[in-house]
């Protein structure tokens, strides 16, 4: 401890800053802990537990391998399946009977790290993520350290019942210990996490994410108190995401045209469509790229993107159903060309 570290205490105490005051004491006691004195740090974490607190709901908790997400106001519409579970969650965490720990497999661009964030606004609770690129080291031995230091802080961290834990990805320590190439490495990196994961703060909810779920431990997947998969968005959702996309997005571009009936027509016709992460990059680079003297434009650029072409040809779009003037819109010929065009084709 550093006389700094008293001088901040008193400083926070008289300016009635319980977030910094709770942060400093924490750091605190993690040093008489790395220090040794262990008791000490106990007793003085159990003070800050028993103590009045000055703002009760708040908390602050980052650290070398932890970051504030910044949850936002603004959610993914999810299939009525996938935000079923999400309901669940809720009302299994406010049941308080230690199911706290889930796990989110499925597709890249999903909605799974969104959907965490849903989970924190609907908890009103804060969401940290866990920084891989620090927590994952080198050096023989050190991201097993390095996971045991970050769950030892989730322990003791203030208010426990105020966070949520993100592990995004978490394949990339959690994969099979027999599969990996670094067996024995990766193998005492899971085996920390299985450990850790055992013993976490009941009234902390851990959040874990997966591309590949399959490849994952499965001693490991046993942690969780439920998994809950992505990858069940039918066609028509994927269309009701897109258009929720689209509305919002057209906020930011005043003299865009809103032909929702073509939008929908576009998608309608695609093979298959993107998964949403995919669809709101795609929506937003077509917008991005129009011509603000042409409304319409960006229709086009979205039609070549969902439907995986470098060229619209109006024959194409005729046998589809797109009206004559839907095939004006998007290929930027007049109504009247399309016409002559597409009866020079059929005679």
């Amino acid at each position: 401890m550093k006389k700094r570290d008293i001088i901040k205490l008193i400083q926070y105490h008289y300016d009635k800053d319980e977030i910094q005051f709770r942060a400093t004491a924490n750091d605190i006691a993690r040093s008489f802990d790395e220090n040794g004195d262990h008791q000490l740090a106990e007793y003085v974490m159990s003070f800050l537990s028993d103590v009045n607190t000055f703002v009760p709901q708040s908390v602050t908790f980052e650290s070398q391998f932890v970051n504030a997400v910044d949850i936002g106001t603004s959610s993914l519409p999810l299939p009525t399946l996938i935000a079923e579970d999400i309901k669940g969650i809720i009302n299994a965490v406010n049941h308080h009977v230690g199911i706290n720990k889930f796990l989110f497999e499925g597709e890249p661009g999903t909605g799974k790290t969104e959907s965490a964030k849903q989970v924190a606004r609907l908890l009103n609770r804060s969401l940290y993520m866990v920084d891989f690129n620090q927590l994952i080291d080198s050096k023989m031995g050190q991201t097993a350290k390095n996971i045991a230091i970050v769950f030892n802080e989730i322990n003791r961290m203030p208010n426990p019942s105020n966070a949520v834990i993100l592990f995004d990805e978490i394949d990339a320590i959690a994969l099979d210990r027999v599969n990996n190439n670094d067996i024995r490495e990766m193998g005492r990196a899971t085996s920390s996490m299985l450990k850790a994961l055992d013993n976490v703060n009941s009234d902390v909810v851990i959040i874990a994410t997966t591309n590949l779920y399959n490849k994952l431990d499965r001693a490991f997947r046993r942690r969780f108190d439920t998994v809950i998969s992505f990858d069940r968005y039918s066609k028509s959702d994927l269309m009701k995401v897109a258009e929720v996309l689209l509305m919002k997005d057209l906020k930011d571009f005043k003299g865009a045209g809103k032909k929702l009936k073509l939008f929908r027509k576009i998608l309608n016709t695609a093979d298959r469509l993107p998964n949403p992460g995919e669809l709101e990059n795609i929506l937003k680079v077509a917008l991005a790229f129009s011509d603000p003297s042409k409304p319409c434009d960006y229709f086009a650029r979205i039609y070549k993107k969902v439907h995986q072409v470098n060229k619209i040809g109006m024959n194409e779009l005729k046998e589809q159903g797109f009206t004559i003037r839907e095939i004006g819109t998007l290929t930027g010929i007049s109504k009247s060309q399309v016409g002559r065009e597409l009866k020079t084709t059929e005679s």
